[in-house]
């Protein structure tokens, strides 16, 4: 049923919270689990009122590689326990980032938790589930973080 899973991650413990009911679909489907952080680019202004903001490269690559490192410990953690996976970093907004990889990598599943906010908060903060929601063309499994 499911062969490519994708699951965003965004580092924190709250994500990780799907790994476990992605590990099993995984293990059920011999399915690959392609673990995704986005990385925001990275820019400075190089004048206070600097129309033009410029990419701070430097920044960007150490982010980057705090990134791969992190995905990296996840896919091992996922090895040890037999699930085959793959580490995938991109840049740009988050929910596009998400779709895009969904269609490059013909993902079958995405895979993700709900941060839980509603009300004001999902309205200031946004939500990177609703957008996924709203814009997925594929199945979604979505677990509401405790």
């Amino acid at each position: 049923m499911y062969k490519t899973i994708l699951v965003p991650l965004d580092g924190s413990k709250r994500a990780e919270a799907i790994l476990p009911h992605v590990e099993e679909l995984a293990a059920r489907y011999q399915a690959e689990i392609v673990l995704l952080q986005v990385v925001d680019p990275v820019f400075v202004f190089s004048q206070p009122y600097d129309p033009f903001p410029e990419l701070n490269m430097e920044e960007a690559e150490r982010r980057v590689g705090e990134v791969e490192a992190y995905l990296a410990g996840r896919r091992g953690q996922l090895a040890d326990k037999g699930v085959a996976a793959r580490c995938v970093v991109e840049y740009g907004p988050v929910v596009q980032a998400i779709l895009d990889v969904a269609e490059r990598e013909n993902a079958d599943l995405i895979a993700m938790v709900s941060h839980g906010r509603t009300g004001l908060a999902r309205v200031f903060y946004g939500s990177v589930t609703a957008g996924v929601l709203h814009r997925v063309d594929r199945p979604l499994l979505l677990v509401r973080a405790q």
